[in-house]
């Protein structure tokens, strides 16, 4: 798929936060943006997903496609386990969706604590539920809002070396502060600003 932003302006109680944002993204490619806390990533981002709308501006591209999404809270069920909550997700939960699930779940977490309620976890084992959860269904496109926020470094690489094994093939945003992301995740770095003309 491909989605094109054309000439996107945001501002808030008379603050520009992003102005004439102008960027395609296509399938294939992972998009690390980046921009100082303000800079309008976040609000970005949920103009993408058809939950804001910009002052002027369009974005083409994502009518009909499935987007799936990380954003900067977990939005986990505290009281499900990290299993339910990313079964939950599916409409029908079959044998093999269970244990796939299980499976990846099992790559970023300790068995164990796949089955314990998610209260009971720490904030770096839930963010990791979350990306776990964005990337269990079929998907057009994943916007991720900081996904890897809280994660020590090893983990840090081993939740990167995951996202870009199931966003393979697939369009990919990725919102960072770590500019060291953007060649592990071998992505394409957009800077996202108030004053400049685009990203």
């Amino acid at each position: 798929m491909e989605i094109t932003v054309m000439n996107l302006s945001k501002s808030f109680d008379g603050r520009k936060v992003f102005s004439q944002v102008s960027q395609t993204f296509r399938t294939g490619d992972i998009y690390c943006l980046m921009g100082t806390s303000g800079s309008g990533k976040t609000t970005f981002f949920r103009i993408l997903l058809g939950l804001d709308q910009p002052d002027s501006g369009t974005v083409s591209g994502t009518e009909g496609a499935f987007l799936s999404a990380v954003f900067q809270e977990n939005r986990l069920c505290e009281s499900f386990s990290s299993l339910d909550n990313v079964l939950m997700v599916f409409p029908k939960v079959t044998k093999e969706i269970r244990e796939a699930v299980k499976e990846d779940l099992c790559k970023l977490l300790p068995e164990e604590s796949i089955y314990r309620p998610v209260s009971t976890l720490s904030g770096g084992m839930k963010r990791r539920v979350a990306v776990c959860r964005a990337l269990a269904v079929p998907f057009d496109a994943v916007l991720m809002d900081e996904p890897f926020t809280g994660l020590d470094e090893d983990t840090r690489r081993k939740v990167i070396e995951f996202v870009k094994q199931k966003t393979a093939k697939k369009l990919a945003i990725i919102s960072t502060h770590q500019e060291e992301d953007v060649p592990l995740l071998g992505g394409s770095l957009i800077r996202l600003t108030a004053e400049e003309k685009g990203i």
